[in-house]
């Protein structure tokens, strides 16, 4: 049964491939695999700096938060001019070793409650941009650049919302931010992709700040993930105690 099963899987990836194939062009297949390789590359660093980190190796503090920000901004300001490829390659695997960093004291608290928590949103991540991915390229191409506005405009509101819960402190607030952001980020994942589908087709190739895009979409996807999933297991791991308490009685 499950060679059965392994069969028909790879025939549905078989045949999904090839009419990805039949529907793009060749200069947007090559650009497209390029982009997830070098993507795949940052997240292979990310994950060198979130071990590093928690087996305390290589632990470099804020100063791992103010690099990646200086990361990203050179990416942004140093543009693609043809002789920059490999610096700018390393600059975006080194923007991916420095996230690591600031991801592990997360990853690693919340490892020590339960590490399946860690494995599962990692595979929902993964799972959850590779099928966005392909409804991004399935679907009619420009078809959802169209929400890229609404969703400055709820990343916006978002923001507000935080500066103001941190007044209040509402769990409920905060929950939702993080519900709302995980939906944000996959819309994001779709429009991507659909955006640099039509930039490779206007003679945009610049495959580096292509793949930091997609790259900053699935990283945002799985803290907030990991922050949902660590949210609700304490929530109900508190709830369990509440429940356990024994009343104490008068004498």
């Amino acid at each position: 049964m499950a060679a059965a099963l392994a069969q028909q899987i790879s025939d549905c990836l078989r045949t999904c491939i090839n009419g990805l194939s039949e529907r793009y062009e060749p200069p947007v297949r090559h650009h497209l695999s390029k982009v997830y390789m070098i993507m795949g590359g940052a997240a292979a660093a990310t994950a060198a700096g979130a071990v590093l980190q928690m087996d305390g190796f290589v632990d470099l503090g804020m100063l791992a938060a103010v690099l990646t920000l200086l990361l990203a901004a050179t990416l942004h300001f140093c543009k693609d001019v043809g002789n920059n490829y490999r610096i700018r390659l390393g600059v975006l695997h080194a923007f991916g070793f420095f996230s690591g960093q600031t991801l592990g004291p997360l990853l690693g608290y919340v490892a020590s409650i339960d590490a399946v928590l860690v494995v599962a949103a990692l595979l929902g991540t993964v799972v959850t941009f590779l099928t966005l991915s392909l409804v991004a390229l399935w679907a009619e191409q420009g078809k959802y650049l169209f929400i890229g506005g609404s969703l400055v405009s709820v990343i916006n509101t978002m923001a507000v919302l935080g500066l103001v819960n941190m007044v209040f402190n509402s769990f409920a607030v905060q929950m939702g931010q993080l519900l709302v952001g995980v939906l944000v980020v996959a819309a994001f994942v779709v429009y991507d992709t659909q955006d640099i589908v039509l930039k490779c087709r206007s003679g945009d190739h610049d495959a580096v700040q292509h793949a930091m895009d997609l790259f900053f979409d699935i990283l945002s996807m799985f803290r907030r993930v990991v922050l949902v999933l660590k949210h609700r297991h304490e929530r109900a791991h508190k709830q369990r105690r509440n429940s356990n308490k024994i009343p104490s009685s008068r004498f």
